[in-house]
């Protein structure tokens, strides 16, 4: 078992390892972690979007006390120490979902440090602004290194468990991946390149399967696609965007030493043109409307709304005649985030309708949305399978 912690919008990393592990391996701990029935050797940080951090699970503890809660992490790191190698050791915690605020923490830290070093050890402790260390604090002092060790305080109910991390996401490889990129352009949308790889984890897609993406953009999809082993089929109506589509995925092969297997980037219209065979799987971002800063009022946003709803209806029926049975797809549609909630595509109630089932996930998540707090036009991913 290893103990997944999940990024700002949980139940996107939910669905993903749902979607790659199955419902029957997921357990919820609380509303930022999940255990995963997994070895260890199976999952695999950096193909992971929606998990910031991977833990091997150490102890659980049947009380929420928090001197006890401490008293067993300096067990804990006790029992460790011998295992580490010479030289000075890196100590952080972190707590989940335990109610405890950073001075306690710093506190805490403190403390196992002081039970270390009157064991001997030249111990460093990562000091704690916020409960929780954040992924580049735990990446940059290599806590997940050989003489590194982060604990998490997990709770769960009445139970608290405790674990060790060891991995952590790197976020300079997707900063490199995001910003490093020669072409990029704010107003086709410039997708996180997180999000594109929890989209392709919730598609179920597979080394050498051929993915398509219709609507590509500069290329976020396809290149996290390719990283991941898949075959590539593009297209988008604008010949530029075609262009910085081939432009990223040279930068990637020089970047990172692969070659992308491309099977064909075309300048096309997703709401009539035909793909080459097979398409194994579908994930892109289609056209989320013009860009908005402030609300409008109901007739232009209404006029927003049906739109996207045409231009998108008219490609999913329009793919769904070219998708061989039980093909999965993911992708990104507008949802519109108003004082009174968020108003979503028609089309939506009509995917059955034009040939497809929504996916649905058991383990408490809902409307699969990217978002802002402060944004209008975000990011409702579909996850469906053609009937």
């Amino acid at each position: 078992m290893v103990i997944c912690t999940l990024g700002r919008q949980p139940e996107l990393g939910m669905a993903e390892l749902e979607s790659l592990y199955g419902a029957s391996a997921l357990h919820s701990l609380n509303n930022q972690v999940a255990s995963v029935d997994v070895e260890a050797r199976d999952i695999n940080q950096n193909n992971l979007g929606g998990t910031i951090k991977i833990a091997t699970p150490l102890i659980t503890l049947n009380t929420t006390k928090w001197d006890a809660i401490i008293d067993a992490c300096q067990q804990q790191l006790i029992k460790l120490a011998p295992n580490i190698p010479e030289g000075k050791i890196t100590i952080g915690l972190s707590a989940l979902g335990v109610r405890v605020n950073s001075r306690d923490m710093q506190r805490a830290g403190l403390s196992l440090k002081k039970s270390l070093k009157n064991l001997g050890h030249s111990v460093r402790l990562v000091p704690n602004a916020a409960p929780e260390l954040n992924s580049a604090q735990v990446l940059h002092n290599q806590l997940t290194g050989p003489r590194g060790v982060e604990l998490l305080l997990i709770s769960g109910g009445q139970q608290t468990h405790i674990a060790r991390t060891t991995s952590v996401q790197d976020i300079d490889d997707y900063t490199r991946r995001d910003f490093g990129r020669p072409k990029r352009d704010a107003l086709v949308g410039m997708l996180p390149p997180k999000l594109a790889q929890i989209m392709i984890n919730l598609a179920q897609a597979k080394p050498d399967n051929v993915l398509l993406d219709p609507f590509c953009g500069t290329g976020v999809v396809l290149t996290e696609a390719a990283l991941l082993g898949l075959r590539l089929q593009g297209s988008d109506l604008d010949s530029r965007m075609i262009d910085y589509t081939i432009a990223n995925l040279d930068w990637l092969s020089q970047t990172y030493g692969i070659v992308p297997s491309i099977i064909d980037l075309s300048v096309a219209d997703a709401q009539q043109h035909n793909w080459h065979k097979p398409i194994d799987t579908v994930v892109c971002e289609t056209y989320l409307g013009k860009p908005l800063v402030t609300l409008p009022d109901v007739k232009q946003l209404q006029k927003i709304v049906n739109d996207c709803d045409n231009l998108v209806r008219k490609f999913l029926i329009n793919l769904q005649a070219q998708l061989d049975s039980g093909t999965r797809c993911c992708i990104a549609v507008p949802a519109w985030q108003t004082p009174k909630g968020f108003i979503t595509l028609p089309v939506i109630d009509d995917l059955k309708k034009i040939g497809y089932n929504q996916v649905s996930f058991s383990n408490g998540t809902g409307n699969l949305r990217y978002y802002r707090k402060d944004q209008i036009v975000a990011r409702q991913l579909l996850v469906l399978t053609r009937q």
